[in-house]
């Protein structure tokens, strides 16, 4: 079975409500990243389960392009969770890249859907390993964050959601997840720097949470920023007009591009004069700088 040697590009992930056909074919000719059909939140309780017949449609009929094709499926405690992978892989697992599990808050949810997953790709010769990314959205899954990053060798990515958390940690926040009384610093940033750490450690993605407020372009520029200078990967849109600005954020301009490459051009010059340090318009570049500048262009290169 083939499997992913490293994560791919996550700039922008899209929620598509998987009970909403008209959505799809906008969703699949879209420039995110990656798609994800929506079983969970976005659904009406009543339509999950007839929506994941909608999702097998969308998965085996649509023309993706080079967005992966993902579903975020209810949460391993409800009812819904198993039938959601059952059926989703059974009727369209060849043309499914990675499934969404929401609220993990410890390595045993990551574990159950990882064998389920195993047995039906066994079951049905799929020649594929589809992946995984999960939601911290929940106080166990804040502290549970390191086990949950490296409980599956499926993992692409953690994704932080500020919108569940906040209910668990009883925050004081708007609908928009901002607490509505002043705030000194950045109101998420221990939650975001904990499951930003955990990523790192696994060597996967971490994606930023959604931002409801889709009207409010600026404040998303501004949050997927925020993320961005931490180190996060890529950041949800819930509405197509935020694909683009995620798109912009989590990739390096073309300034950063070019000072990468001319340090490492220096520094290889410098290293083969027998020097362990150059520089570059009046700054030091040195062996730091190296890994900073293979960084930014593999950024670049979307690997």
């Amino acid at each position: 079975m083939t499997t992913l040697t490293r994560p791919i590009r996550r700039r922008s992930e899209l929620a598509t409500p998987a009970s909403n056909e008209r959505m799809f074919a906008k969703a699949a000719a879209s420039a995110a990243d990656m798609v994800f059909l929506d079983l969970e939140d976005a659904c009406a309780p009543a339509l999950r389960k007839e929506s994941r017949t909608k999702v097998v449609h969308a998965l085996n009929d649509y023309d993706w392009g080079e967005t992966a094709r993902a579903v975020r499926i209810n949460d391993i405690s409800t009812h819904w969770a198993y039938g959601d992978i059952i059926e989703v892989v059974t009727g369209a697992g060849a043309n499914l890249d990675t499934i969404v599990v929401p609220k993990v808050t410890a390595a045993r949810d990551v574990w159950w859907v990882d064998v389920l997953l195993t047995q039906l790709e066994t079951d049905l010769n799929l020649t594929r390993q589809i992946r995984l990314e999960v939601l911290i959205e929940d106080v166990a899954g804040v502290a549970h964050a390191e086990e949950i990053a490296t409980s599956s060798p499926r993992l692409d990515a953690l994704i932080f959601g500020a919108g569940d958390l906040s209910v668990s940690q009883g925050a004081r926040v708007d609908t928009n997840f901002v607490p509505r009384d002043p705030y000194p610093g950045d109101f998420w940033h221990y939650a975001r720097m904990t499951v930003l750490t955990a990523a790192r450690i696994a060597g996967i993605l971490a994606i930023d949470a959604p931002y409801p407020d889709f009207a409010d372009a600026e404040g998303y520029e501004q949050q997927a920023r925020y993320a961005a200078a931490l180190g996060y990967n890529g950041k949800w849109a819930i509405h197509p007009s935020q694909i683009e600005l995620a798109n912009k954020v989590y990739s390096p301009t073309p300034e950063e591009v070019s000072r990468a490459r001319r340090n490492l051009e220096a520094y290889r010059d410098a290293e083969a004069r027998g020097l362990g340090a150059t520089s570059v318009d009046g700054q030091l570049v040195d062996a730091a700088h190296v890994k900073l500048a293979q960084a930014v262009l593999a950024q670049a290169e979307g690997s």
